[in-house]
Protein backbone atom coordinates (compact mmCIF):
# COMPACT_ATOMS: atom_id res chain seq x y z
CA UNK A 1 0.00 0.00 0.00
CA UNK A 2 1.29 3.52 -0.69
CA UNK A 3 2.75 5.43 2.22
CA UNK A 4 0.69 8.33 3.55
CA UNK A 5 1.49 11.71 2.12
CA UNK A 6 0.66 15.28 2.79
CA UNK A 7 -2.76 16.39 1.66
CA UNK A 8 -3.06 19.30 -0.71
CA UNK A 9 -1.86 22.56 0.80
CA UNK A 10 -4.14 25.56 1.01
CA UNK A 11 -7.29 23.68 1.99
CA UNK A 12 -9.70 26.49 3.01
CA UNK A 13 -11.54 24.24 5.45
CA UNK A 14 -8.38 23.16 7.24
CA UNK A 15 -7.13 26.74 7.26
CA UNK A 16 -10.37 27.82 8.94
CA UNK A 17 -9.75 25.49 11.87
CA UNK A 18 -6.22 26.82 12.07
CA UNK A 19 -7.78 30.25 12.55
CA UNK A 20 -9.97 28.84 15.32
CA UNK A 21 -6.80 28.03 17.25
CA UNK A 22 -5.54 31.55 16.65
CA UNK A 23 -8.81 33.08 17.87
CA UNK A 24 -8.78 31.03 21.08
CA UNK A 25 -5.19 32.13 21.64
CA UNK A 26 -6.41 35.72 21.95
CA UNK A 27 -7.97 34.84 25.31
CA UNK A 28 -6.10 31.74 26.51
CA UNK A 29 -2.31 31.89 26.92
CA UNK A 30 0.04 28.92 26.92
CA UNK A 31 -2.52 26.15 26.31
CA UNK A 32 -1.94 25.44 22.63
CA UNK A 33 -1.91 21.68 23.18
CA UNK A 34 -5.25 21.76 24.99
CA UNK A 35 -6.78 23.90 22.23
CA UNK A 36 -5.64 21.40 19.60
CA UNK A 37 -6.96 18.52 21.72
CA UNK A 38 -10.39 20.12 21.94
CA UNK A 39 -10.55 20.67 18.19
CA UNK A 40 -9.50 17.04 17.65
CA UNK A 41 -12.34 15.92 19.93
CA UNK A 42 -14.89 18.01 18.03
CA UNK A 43 -13.74 16.86 14.59
CA UNK A 44 -13.59 13.21 15.66
CA UNK A 45 -17.18 13.53 16.92
CA UNK A 46 -16.08 12.81 20.47
CA UNK A 47 -16.14 14.66 23.77
CA UNK A 48 -13.40 16.24 25.86
CA UNK A 49 -12.67 16.16 29.59
CA UNK A 50 -10.48 18.93 31.00
CA UNK A 51 -8.84 18.34 34.38
CA UNK A 52 -6.92 20.84 36.47
CA UNK A 53 -6.93 22.75 39.72
CA UNK A 54 -9.26 25.77 39.92
CA UNK A 55 -8.00 28.83 38.11
CA UNK A 56 -6.02 27.37 35.18
CA UNK A 57 -8.50 28.62 32.52
CA UNK A 58 -10.47 25.41 31.91
CA UNK A 59 -13.81 27.21 31.61
CA UNK A 60 -12.26 30.11 29.72
CA UNK A 61 -10.78 27.67 27.22
CA UNK A 62 -14.16 26.12 26.44
CA UNK A 63 -15.94 29.47 26.26
CA UNK A 64 -13.26 30.86 23.95
CA UNK A 65 -13.51 27.87 21.62
CA UNK A 66 -17.30 28.27 21.51
CA UNK A 67 -16.90 31.98 20.73
CA UNK A 68 -14.65 31.13 17.77
CA UNK A 69 -17.40 29.00 16.23
CA UNK A 70 -20.94 30.00 15.25
CA UNK A 71 -22.47 27.14 17.19
CA UNK A 72 -25.23 27.19 19.77
CA UNK A 73 -23.65 26.91 23.21
CA UNK A 74 -25.03 26.29 26.69
CA UNK A 75 -23.39 25.93 30.09
CA UNK A 76 -24.31 23.80 33.10
CA UNK A 77 -22.72 24.50 36.48
CA UNK A 78 -22.73 21.10 38.15
CA UNK A 79 -23.55 21.23 41.87
CA UNK A 80 -24.36 18.59 44.53
CA UNK A 81 -28.10 19.31 44.28
CA UNK A 82 -28.34 19.22 40.46
CA UNK A 83 -30.96 16.73 39.26
CA UNK A 84 -30.84 14.63 36.05
CA UNK A 85 -33.85 16.51 34.65
CA UNK A 86 -31.93 19.76 35.05
CA UNK A 87 -29.54 18.41 32.42
CA UNK A 88 -31.73 16.52 29.98
CA UNK A 89 -35.06 18.31 30.38
CA UNK A 90 -38.37 17.00 31.70
CA UNK A 91 -42.12 16.88 31.22
CA UNK A 92 -43.75 19.99 32.69
CA UNK A 93 -47.47 20.38 33.38
CA UNK A 94 -49.13 23.13 31.31
CA UNK A 95 -52.25 24.28 33.19
CA UNK A 96 -53.64 26.09 30.14
CA UNK A 97 -53.82 22.90 28.06
CA UNK A 98 -53.85 20.23 30.75
CA UNK A 99 -50.94 18.47 29.04
CA UNK A 100 -47.33 17.65 29.92
CA UNK A 101 -45.14 19.07 27.13
CA UNK A 102 -41.42 18.35 27.14
CA UNK A 103 -39.20 21.23 28.16
CA UNK A 104 -35.73 20.82 26.70
CA UNK A 105 -32.77 20.94 29.07
CA UNK A 106 -29.44 22.67 28.32
CA UNK A 107 -28.12 19.45 26.75
CA UNK A 108 -30.04 20.41 23.59
CA UNK A 109 -27.25 22.46 22.06
CA UNK A 110 -24.19 22.12 19.81
CA UNK A 111 -21.50 22.79 22.42
CA UNK A 112 -22.30 21.91 26.03
CA UNK A 113 -19.97 23.26 28.70
CA UNK A 114 -20.35 20.91 31.67
CA UNK A 115 -18.56 22.93 34.33
CA UNK A 116 -17.08 21.04 37.31
CA UNK A 117 -18.81 17.85 36.23
CA UNK A 118 -17.38 15.92 39.19
CA UNK A 119 -19.06 18.16 41.77
CA UNK A 120 -22.39 16.42 41.31
CA UNK A 121 -23.32 12.87 42.43
CA UNK A 122 -23.01 9.94 39.99
CA UNK A 123 -26.77 9.78 39.36
CA UNK A 124 -26.72 13.22 37.73
CA UNK A 125 -23.37 12.61 36.06
CA UNK A 126 -24.88 9.57 34.36
CA UNK A 127 -27.64 11.75 32.88
CA UNK A 128 -25.08 12.70 30.25
CA UNK A 129 -24.29 9.11 29.28
CA UNK A 130 -27.06 8.56 26.74
CA UNK A 131 -26.60 12.04 25.31
CA UNK A 132 -22.86 11.54 24.83
CA UNK A 133 -23.10 8.05 23.36
CA UNK A 134 -26.37 8.04 21.44
CA UNK A 135 -26.79 11.76 20.68
CA UNK A 136 -30.31 11.58 22.06
CA UNK A 137 -32.28 11.94 25.27
CA UNK A 138 -35.04 9.50 26.32
CA UNK A 139 -37.79 10.91 28.52
CA UNK A 140 -41.03 9.07 29.29
CA UNK A 141 -40.20 6.43 26.69
CA UNK A 142 -39.65 8.91 23.86
CA UNK A 143 -36.22 9.37 22.27
CA UNK A 144 -35.45 12.97 21.35
CA UNK A 145 -32.46 13.55 19.06
CA UNK A 146 -29.89 16.19 19.97
CA UNK A 147 -28.63 18.82 17.52
CA UNK A 148 -25.88 17.91 15.05
CA UNK A 149 -23.07 18.54 15.81
CA UNK A 150 -23.17 17.80 19.54
CA UNK A 151 -20.02 18.23 21.61
CA UNK A 152 -19.54 18.01 25.37
CA UNK A 153 -16.59 19.84 26.91
CA UNK A 154 -16.52 18.99 30.61
CA UNK A 155 -14.23 20.48 33.24
CA UNK A 156 -13.30 18.78 36.49
CA UNK A 157 -11.12 19.38 39.50
CA UNK A 158 -8.74 16.65 40.72
CA UNK A 159 -10.69 14.11 42.74
CA UNK A 160 -8.53 14.76 45.79
CA UNK A 161 -10.23 18.15 46.17
CA UNK A 162 -12.99 18.50 48.74
CA UNK A 163 -16.55 18.11 47.47
CA UNK A 164 -15.74 16.13 44.33
CA UNK A 165 -16.93 12.71 43.16
CA UNK A 166 -15.12 10.13 41.07
CA UNK A 167 -16.65 9.94 37.60
CA UNK A 168 -18.19 6.52 36.80
CA UNK A 169 -15.95 4.41 34.58
CA UNK A 170 -18.68 4.08 31.95
CA UNK A 171 -18.90 7.85 31.66
CA UNK A 172 -15.14 8.34 31.58
CA UNK A 173 -15.00 5.92 28.66
CA UNK A 174 -17.37 8.15 26.68
CA UNK A 175 -14.86 10.99 26.65
CA UNK A 176 -12.66 10.72 23.59
CA UNK A 177 -9.78 12.62 25.21
CA UNK A 178 -8.78 13.78 28.67
CA UNK A 179 -6.61 16.88 28.75
CA UNK A 180 -4.73 17.99 31.85
CA UNK A 181 -4.11 21.69 32.41
CA UNK A 182 -1.16 22.35 34.71
CA UNK A 183 -0.15 25.53 36.49
CA UNK A 184 1.58 27.81 33.97
CA UNK A 185 5.30 28.62 33.95
CA UNK A 186 6.38 32.07 35.11
CA UNK A 187 6.48 33.71 31.67
CA UNK A 188 2.98 32.50 30.76
CA UNK A 189 1.57 33.63 34.09
CA UNK A 190 3.13 37.06 33.50
CA UNK A 191 1.38 37.24 30.11
CA UNK A 192 -1.94 36.40 31.80
CA UNK A 193 -1.47 39.24 34.28
CA UNK A 194 -0.44 41.61 31.48
CA UNK A 195 -3.69 40.94 29.62
CA UNK A 196 -5.75 41.46 32.76
CA UNK A 197 -3.87 44.67 33.49
CA UNK A 198 -4.74 45.84 29.96
CA UNK A 199 -8.46 45.34 30.62
CA UNK A 200 -9.23 41.75 29.61
CA UNK A 201 -12.40 40.45 31.30
CA UNK A 202 -12.59 36.61 31.36
CA UNK A 203 -16.40 36.68 31.67
CA UNK A 204 -16.54 38.49 28.30
CA UNK A 205 -14.32 36.61 25.85
CA UNK A 206 -15.41 38.99 23.09
CA UNK A 207 -13.36 41.64 24.88
CA UNK A 208 -10.29 39.71 23.73
CA UNK A 209 -11.33 40.28 20.12
CA UNK A 210 -12.44 36.71 19.40
CA UNK A 211 -14.62 36.45 16.30
CA UNK A 212 -16.37 33.31 14.97
CA UNK A 213 -14.55 31.81 11.99
CA UNK A 214 -16.44 28.51 11.45
CA UNK A 215 -20.04 27.40 11.82
CA UNK A 216 -22.23 24.30 11.66
CA UNK A 217 -21.65 23.63 7.96
CA UNK A 218 -17.86 23.88 8.30
CA UNK A 219 -17.82 21.58 11.33
CA UNK A 220 -19.89 18.94 9.53
CA UNK A 221 -17.73 19.16 6.42
CA UNK A 222 -14.55 18.84 8.50
CA UNK A 223 -15.95 15.83 10.37
CA UNK A 224 -16.71 14.18 7.03
CA UNK A 225 -13.18 14.94 5.81
CA UNK A 226 -11.72 13.39 8.95
CA UNK A 227 -13.70 10.19 8.41
CA UNK A 228 -12.18 9.96 4.93
CA UNK A 229 -8.58 9.98 6.25
CA UNK A 230 -6.95 6.64 5.46
CA UNK A 231 -5.12 4.12 7.64
CA UNK A 232 -2.65 1.45 6.50
CA UNK A 233 -3.00 -2.08 7.82
CA UNK A 234 0.36 -1.94 9.60
CA UNK A 235 -0.63 1.25 11.44
CA UNK A 236 -3.89 -0.36 12.54
CA UNK A 237 -1.87 -3.34 13.77
CA UNK A 238 0.33 -0.90 15.69
CA UNK A 239 -2.75 0.47 17.50
CA UNK A 240 -3.82 -3.09 18.37
CA UNK A 241 -0.35 -3.96 19.68
CA UNK A 242 -0.33 -0.83 21.84
CA UNK A 243 -3.73 -1.68 23.31
CA UNK A 244 -2.71 -5.27 24.03
CA UNK A 245 0.48 -4.05 25.69
CA UNK A 246 -1.55 -2.00 28.18
CA UNK A 247 -3.49 -5.13 29.17
CA UNK A 248 -0.26 -7.02 29.83
CA UNK A 249 1.50 -4.28 31.81
CA UNK A 250 2.15 -5.58 35.36
CA UNK A 251 1.04 -2.32 37.04
CA UNK A 252 -2.30 -2.18 35.17
CA UNK A 253 -5.47 -3.75 36.57
CA UNK A 254 -7.65 -3.02 33.50
CA UNK A 255 -6.10 -2.11 30.17
CA UNK A 256 -7.50 -0.39 27.10
CA UNK A 257 -10.61 -1.95 25.55
CA UNK A 258 -11.39 -2.22 21.82
CA UNK A 259 -13.46 0.96 22.23
CA UNK A 260 -10.28 2.67 23.34
CA UNK A 261 -8.54 1.43 20.19
CA UNK A 262 -11.25 2.86 17.95
CA UNK A 263 -11.11 6.12 19.92
CA UNK A 264 -7.36 6.38 19.31
CA UNK A 265 -7.92 5.73 15.60
CA UNK A 266 -10.57 8.47 15.41
CA UNK A 267 -8.38 10.99 17.23
CA UNK A 268 -5.34 10.12 15.12
CA UNK A 269 -7.36 10.67 11.94
CA UNK A 270 -8.51 14.07 13.19
CA UNK A 271 -4.94 15.08 14.06
CA UNK A 272 -3.67 13.80 10.72
CA UNK A 273 -6.27 15.88 8.87
CA UNK A 274 -5.48 18.99 10.91
CA UNK A 275 -1.77 18.61 10.16
CA UNK A 276 -2.33 18.12 6.44
CA UNK A 277 -2.09 14.34 5.96
CA UNK A 278 -4.47 12.14 3.99
CA UNK A 279 -3.64 9.02 6.06
CA UNK A 280 -2.51 8.47 9.62
CA UNK A 281 1.08 7.61 10.51
CA UNK A 282 2.58 6.16 13.71
CA UNK A 283 3.47 9.73 14.68
CA UNK A 284 -0.22 10.69 14.75
CA UNK A 285 -1.02 7.62 16.86
CA UNK A 286 1.78 8.44 19.31
CA UNK A 287 0.74 12.09 19.56
CA UNK A 288 -2.81 11.20 20.58
CA UNK A 289 -2.13 8.12 22.73
CA UNK A 290 -1.81 9.83 26.13
CA UNK A 291 -4.86 12.11 25.92
CA UNK A 292 -7.04 9.32 24.47
CA UNK A 293 -5.96 6.50 26.81
CA UNK A 294 -4.87 8.11 30.11
CA UNK A 295 -8.41 7.95 31.54
CA UNK A 296 -9.10 4.43 30.30
CA UNK A 297 -6.41 2.62 32.32
CA UNK A 298 -7.05 1.27 35.81
CA UNK A 299 -3.79 1.14 37.73
CA UNK A 300 -3.35 -1.64 40.31
CA UNK A 301 -3.68 -0.45 43.90
CA UNK A 302 -0.16 -1.45 44.94
CA UNK A 303 1.29 0.32 41.89
CA UNK A 304 -0.67 3.48 42.71
CA UNK A 305 0.80 3.44 46.23
CA UNK A 306 4.23 3.40 44.63
CA UNK A 307 3.38 6.49 42.58
CA UNK A 308 2.75 4.77 39.24
CA UNK A 309 0.40 6.79 37.01
CA UNK A 310 -1.37 6.15 33.72
CA UNK A 311 0.83 8.55 31.77
CA UNK A 312 3.98 6.80 32.95
CA UNK A 313 2.63 3.39 31.98
CA UNK A 314 1.64 4.65 28.53
CA UNK A 315 5.09 6.15 27.97
CA UNK A 316 6.61 2.76 28.75
CA UNK A 317 4.20 1.07 26.34
CA UNK A 318 5.24 3.49 23.58
CA UNK A 319 8.90 2.65 24.20
CA UNK A 320 8.33 -1.11 24.19
CA UNK A 321 6.01 -1.67 21.21
CA UNK A 322 7.69 -1.90 17.83
CA UNK A 323 6.88 0.98 15.49
CA UNK A 324 6.02 0.06 11.87
CA UNK A 325 8.37 1.56 9.32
Amino acid sequence: MPSPGRAHDGDPLRDAFGRVRAEVGKAVVGQEGAVSGMIVGLLAQGHVLLEGVPGVAKTLLVRSLAAAMSLDTKRIQFTPDLMPGDVTGSLVYDASTGTFPFREGPVFTNVLLADEVNRTPPKTQSALLEAMEERQVSVDGTARPLPDPFFVAATMNPIEFEGTYTLPEAQLDRFLVKLTLDLPPREVEWQVLRRHADGFVPRDVRSAGIVPVVGVDEVRAAQQAVRAVGARDDVLAYVVDLARATRQAPSVRVGVSPRGSTALLAAAKAWAWLTGYDAITPDHVQAMLLPVWRHRLRIAADAELEGVGADGVLQQVLEQVRVPI
